[in-house]
């Protein structure tokens, strides 16, 4: 019995960060692989952070992001578990900023998808691990410019064949309007096919209907 209680007492504290960028997204992917992850190794959860907010808001506009540093600052954790480092934030300085915090306070943050921490054993900050999570979110933050760029070159495009064609306009701004729509809605689905994840299991992991995914799958 006592040694039962010494396991107890040492087991490591962790909070789980869940977040979606769409109200017609659910956490319940994130949630279960991370859940399953503290289970094998016999971690303890003591609490979890969720919203569905568009990851590049700023740390003060993100609830869950701030309550979760409260959370840290007045109560025993060890760890902080991701799914991946755009849960923390797609922005670059807005996510190092975070994990600055983290660090400061001695807590470890754990990203799943790369199974990689911040801090090393000793909690001393993990140099790798920056680097690695650094070059991430800048090549995140690439892939957003770089749509934003294709699509408001082609908007362009469009504005200036309009002048010669006005019956491109009605097609042309919805066809717009759809693509835009779907990138938004469905970024975890964009994210899974990007990393050759089949239709079927992206449909597992998501809900999201074979038909939908082809669909989204045209706009990788």
């Amino acid at each position: 019995m006592i040694y039962n209680q010494s396991i107890i007492k040492y087991m490591k504290k962790v909070v789980l960060l869940l977040r979606v960028s769409t109200n017609s997204q659910d956490y319940e992917y994130q949630r279960s692989t991370l859940t399953d992850l503290c289970k094998r190794n016999g971690w303890q959860i003591v609490n979890t952070f969720e919203n569905k907010i568009s990851g590049a808001k700023k740390n003060e506009e993100r609830e869950e992001i701030v309550e979760l540093l409260g959370y840290i600052k007045n109560n025993e954790v060890d760890m902080v578990m991701a799914t991946e480092v755009s849960r923390v934030g797609r922005n670059t300085l807005e996510a190092l900023k975070t994990i600055e915090i983290l660090n400061e306070n001695k807590v470890n943050l754990y990203f799943a998808n790369y199974n990689i921490e911040t801090l090393l054993p000793d909690k001393t900050v993990n140099p790798i691990a920056r680097l690695i999570l650094t070059i991430c979110l800048e090549i995140s933050a690439y892939e957003r410019n770089l749509i934003r760029y294709r699509m408001k070159a082609g908007y362009d495009d469009y504005l200036k064949r309009r002048k010669e064609d006005p019956a491109l306009r009605l097609g042309r701004q919805g066809y717009k309007k759809d693509e835009q729509s779907y990138r938004e809605e469905y970024a975890q689905e964009l994210s899974l096919l990007r990393k050759g994840i089949s239709l079927r299991n992206v449909q597992k992991i998501t809900g999201t209907s074979i038909g939908t995914l082809q669909k989204i799958k045209k706009l990788m």
